[in-house]
């Protein structure tokens, strides 16, 4: 009999997460073996469920998708994991791969591409979807690094789940509480970041995040039509 493999999704958009589900099960040898919203639920369901994948969304519920894959990929490496957001390839995907992840594509791919990614990652090979291989090309070779295209690319994982919790408005206070980080570690991280993208008080630090943040959304790759 062939083997049932068991898939975790981990994604806050509830009408997402069931089309998910649903096409998912369609599948004879996969099946969901549960869903989460943020990475404290995500990790108590690997614990007890012992999926097989884990396919997640970098937006959650009070938290964020790379800490959920740093976590898994410390404390259970053999669980391979699929990225499958709405974020810009270009700033995303490479910090996706090198923090543990297996694959990546956006949430506006077929649903034949969804499925593709899963068997391939499951065969034991990385699955990139061709927008994110194209970022990749386009970049590769360039005279100047892709780091000098936008100051954004500079930061750490760290710094940019916390400048994007900037442009979404949370204040210091707020954004150490969502974190798990003191104050002080917060205004440390914010003083690095307006250093490294050139502003020069609190205010223009904050108004670049909330720009940045509406210029991504505005992106024209940035579909709401979700193929499921």
């Amino acid at each position: 009999m062939t083997k049932t493999r068991k898939i975790l999704i981990v994604e806050d958009h509830p009408i997402f997460r069931m089309g998910m589900c649903e096409l998912i099960n369609q599948e004879k040898d996969l099946t969901v073996c549960g869903s989460a919203e943020d990475v404290p639920e995500a990790m108590d369901l690997v614990e007890s469920e012992n999926p097989d994948l884990v396919i997640l969304d970098l937006s959650l519920k009070n938290s964020n998708g790379m800490t959920l894959i740093r976590d898994l990929s410390k404390y259970h490496k053999e669980i391979p994991i699929l990225v499958l957001s709405m974020h810009e390839e270009s700033l995303h995907a490479e910090r996706c791969l090198l923090a543990g992840a297996k694959g990546y594509l956006m949430k506006y791919e077929t649903k034949d591409s969804v499925i593709k990614a899963i068997r391939k990652i499951f065969s034991g090979k990385k699955y990139i979807s061709q927008q994110v291989m194209d970022s990749f090309l386009e970049n590769f070779g360039r005279e100047q690094p892709v780091t000098q295209d936008s100051p954004v690319q500079t930061l750490t994982d760290r710094e940019l789940e916390i400048f994007q919790l900037i442009g979404k408005g949370f204040s210091s206070g707020q954004i150490a509480g969502r974190l798990n980080l003191s104050v002080k570690t917060i205004s440390a991280h914010r003083e690095r970041i307006k250093q490294k993208l050139g502003q020069k008080s609190g205010g223009e630090l904050v108004r670049y995040a909330v720009l940045w943040l509406e210029t991504e959304s505005l992106r024209p790759e940035k579909k709401t039509d979700i193929k499921l």
